[in-house]
């Protein structure tokens, strides 16, 4: 089964996309760890996104979707594998099905945008592992200290209120178009993402049960 998620910054699309690799055995994908782990083991590919990461620049698709495309085509991926926030436009989509990636179900996960900036603002990364914790939904066992490795918490840029509000800015006139798109072709399912990932999940596994 191939699988994207789809849903604005802060709807809880990783956390879910965990959940369910847990339960489905879907390997989880997300393009900005993909990116992260090509750079670290200096791989062709990671060297050209280096240089344009390294320029200030955006990695241009083509890098990325080849990337990607070698990723799914590892033996881990032959049960099926989630897209978590990939693609985030119309010409990425467009992108993906020249290069014969099939997807079968679109999940949209759709939160007001309060529940959206209260998981965003109070979330915590770690500097040394990069962890995710929640100052309300997942807090660490000692304050400011990761669980894993010990290391320091801190609020990432992009989390803080005046940078959420550009982001969600960003997805609605970029990435928001895609939701018609898949709706147009027949694979967009919607479900709602306000509760807690123990709520969320009985829906989203029938969804993708029936898909």
């Amino acid at each position: 089964m191939q699988v994207i998620f789809l849903g604005s910054p802060g709807v809880g699309k990783g956390t879910m996309a965990k959940l369910v690799q847990e339960k489905l055995d879907l390997v989880q994908i997300s393009t900005g760890d993909l990116l992260r782990a090509e750079v670290k083991n200096q791989t062709e590919l990671g060297k050209q996104a280096k240089g344009h990461m390294d320029s200030g620049g955006l990695v241009p698709d083509e890098i990325v979707i080849a990337m990607l495309k070698a990723r799914i085509g590892r033996p881990d991926c032959q049960k099926g594998y989630i897209l978590d926030g990939f693609p985030r436009t119309i010409p990425q989509a467009g992108a993906l099905e020249a290069e014969g990636v099939k997807i079968d179900v679109v999940i949209n996960f759709v939160a007001a945008k309060e529940t959206i900036i209260l998981r965003l603002s109070g979330r915590r990364t770690c500097k040394q592992c990069g962890a995710i914790y929640h100052l309300v939904n997942l807090p660490p066992q000692v304050e400011s200290t990761c669980d894993v490795c010990d290391g320091p918490l801190f609020q990432r840029d992009d989390d803080k209120p005046e940078a959420i509000e550009n982001r969600l800015k960003v997805y609605e006139e970029q990435t928001a178009p895609l939701i018609d798109y898949y709706k147009d072709k027949g694979l967009l399912k919607d479900i709602a993402a306000d509760e807690s990932s123990e709520v969320i999940l009985p829906g989203l596994l029938e969804i993708l049960g029936e898909a």
